[in-house]
């Protein structure tokens, strides 16, 4: 197909990121998915099927993610959807933990952009995930809220220094049907009061509002929240 995407998800193996890279599949797209370990990263890729394949990279290793990407010739369309899960408060702090997710989301996130630069093109776009902590923070949501707030603020940076390739953001409050959040229904109906739409964001918006991001050329350095019109912004 002539409009076919070089597409890379890093952190494609779950969530938000797999969901995304098996609607690129299915509509005949090149995917590249990233997790931290090659039997499950390649497993998930086969599993998604389609022209997609995986590739083992470490985020919280930075100094490595040059050489994991290598391979890659040219990337159309790239998704940064890697996490950590992080529960930690100011009162009883776990450096290490902090240290992890912050190098994962912030200088990982960098890395990536940085080693993938010279392979997009003009037209080329990047999503980068946050989270609606960023600005709304929970007990424990110490290092989680940082790291979101810093995905707003790298955002609006990277458009600048990467012209003209666009690098745009989401924000989405809970996902309900992600893995994480599967079994938190107390979570997931709050969400769902709180939403003026009474209904909690799933992965399938999050991966229409990804495409969007990734399409509309005129949208650059944006921090887009999708969280049903929560009442409480």
């Amino acid at each position: 197909m002539s409009d076919r995407r070089q597409v890379v998800v890093i952190g494609g193996t779950s969530g938000i990121g797999r969901h995304f890279a098996r609607s690129c599949a299915d509509q005949g797209h090149d995917v590249v998915i990233t997790g931290r370990t090659e039997d499950r990263t390649k497993g998930v890729a086969e599993e998604i099927g389609g022209r997609t394949r995986g590739l083992a990279l470490d985020l919280s290793d930075p100094e490595r993610i040059g050489a994991a990407l290598a391979g890659l010739e040219r990337v159309d369309w790239l998704v940064l959807s890697a996490l950590d899960r992080d529960h930690n408060t100011v009162r009883a702090y776990r450096p290490d933990a902090a240290t992890r997710l912050l190098t994962v989301k912030l200088v990982g996130y960098t890395t990536v952009l940085h080693s993938l630069a010279p392979r997009m093109t003009d037209d080329s776009s990047a999503v980068l995930l946050g989270g609606l902590a960023s600005h709304r923070p929970y007990p424990g949501s110490t290092t989680v809220t940082t790291a979101n707030g810093g995905i707003g603020a790298l955002v609006r940076t990277l458009a600048v220094e990467l012209s003209p390739v666009r690098i745009n953001a989401l924000h989405p409050s809970i996902v309900a049907d992600t893995p994480f959040w599967s079994d938190k229904p107390g979570a997931r109906e709050a969400a769902v009061t709180r939403a003026l739409t009474k209904r909690a964001v799933t992965m399938q918006d999050c991966t229409e509002a990804i495409a969007f991001l990734l399409t509309n050329r005129a949208v650059n350095g944006v921090n887009l929240s999708i969280d049903g019109g929560d009442v409480l912004i």
